[in-house]
């Protein structure tokens, strides 16, 4: 089905061009293959993760060392897909992701507890039950488990950590975004491989045994005694754009890793991964044009990546102004 173009009073633009969906004869058009999301990835083989035979050696560093891997280098380089490139490799599930801003909190990617939602069930179940003797309630919760576990949720953080069966990716995103103690509030964790979970551990030793919900699915693991201890040290990936210092105590007990900006030849290896070879083909002129902005400005890989998609999918970019919104710099609010 197409859609004609409908000129519009005030419109004053030329006819529509046949890339347009929007006020033009196009169909919708599937997405790029970077904007898929995690369904319709799984579908699809998974692409290799361009490294060099350094940066490779200090991910098998971190790995051998059971150190967060900080992975620094401006917005576009590929510091998150790392991560997932990492478990790939490895088999090791999907990614558990913290994504930090200036209001994240260690407690909150350690674990989440519903307060209200269980005193609003305890409410409920009251008004369901039928009335009963005094004792005869104390003799039935005396011997009753807690239902704690119902209203707890380990955070991403708390899940890589109480990971049973082997290591799982923990992906910790712009790091450098948190708040100033945070980072090293993360390593005592980090470093001590436990943590408590304080409703759990205040309640009769009974009831001080629970299974919790897990970030990213509807399992459950076993926590005794109110403390999540780690079994399988979870592999950490601390992506950072730069944005701050961190403390020498920190970086000490980091392995880091430093992308740098992809030269000619690296910039034409990821276009011919992600879009192939008869992309690559007509994308030499993008390439340089992106080379030449980059130099000047703060670009990312993937706006070149947007610029060849277009293309091949039949938009003109010799227009300056298109290719300006695409290739827009990213160290400033507006366009000058």
């Amino acid at each position: 089905m197409t859609h004609p173009h409908t000129a519009d009073p005030g419109d004053t633009s030329a006819a529509a061009e046949n890339w347009w969906a929007f006020r033009g004869p196009a169909e919708l058009p599937e997405p790029p293959p970077w904007r898929r999301f995690p369904a319709s990835r799984r579908r699809a083989e998974a692409q290799r993760y361009l490294m060099n035979a350094d940066e490779i050696a200090v991910v098998n560093a971190a790995l051998h060392l059971r150190r967060p891997l900080l992975v620094t280098g401006r917005p576009g380089t590929g510091k998150s897909s790392l991560a997932r490139a990492v478990a790939e490799d490895l088999a090791l599930g999907d990614v558990l992701r913290w994504s930090v801003n200036s209001r994240s909190t260690l407690a909150a990617a350690l674990y989440q507890y519903d307060a209200v939602g269980r005193l609003r069930e305890a409410s409920l179940q009251r008004e369901r039950e039928p009335l009963r003797g005094q004792a005869r309630r104390l003799r039935r919760r005396a011997g009753q488990s807690s239902d704690i576990g119902n209203y707890l949720r380990l955070g991403p953080l708390g899940t890589a950590l109480a990971a049973p069966d082997g290591p799982r990716v923990l992906l910790i995103d712009e790091v450098d975004k948190s708040d100033i103690d945070l980072p090293n509030d993360l390593l005592v964790v980090l470093e001590e491989g436990e943590f408590e979970i304080p409703e759990l551990a205040r309640l009769p030793e009974h009831q001080q045994t629970a299974d919790v919900l897990v970030t990213g699915s509807r399992e459950r693991v076993r926590v005794e005694r109110g403390l999540v201890s780690c079994a399988h040290f979870p592999i950490v990936v601390m992506t950072s754009n730069g944005e701050r210092e961190f403390p020498p105590a920190f970086l000490r007990r980091c392995v880091r890793l430093d992308l740098r900006d992809p030269d000619e030849a690296k910039l034409r290896d990821i276009v011919r991964q992600n879009l192939g070879e008869d992309a690559l083909a007509q994308a030499d002129d993008l390439i340089d044009a992106f080379l030449r902005r980059a130099a000047v400005q703060s670009l990312a890989t993937d706006q070149l990546l947007a610029a060849v998609h277009l293309r091949v999918t039949g938009a003109d970019l010799s227009r300056d102004e298109l290719l300006g919104a695409v290739m827009h710099r990213l160290d400033e609010a507006f366009p000058a």
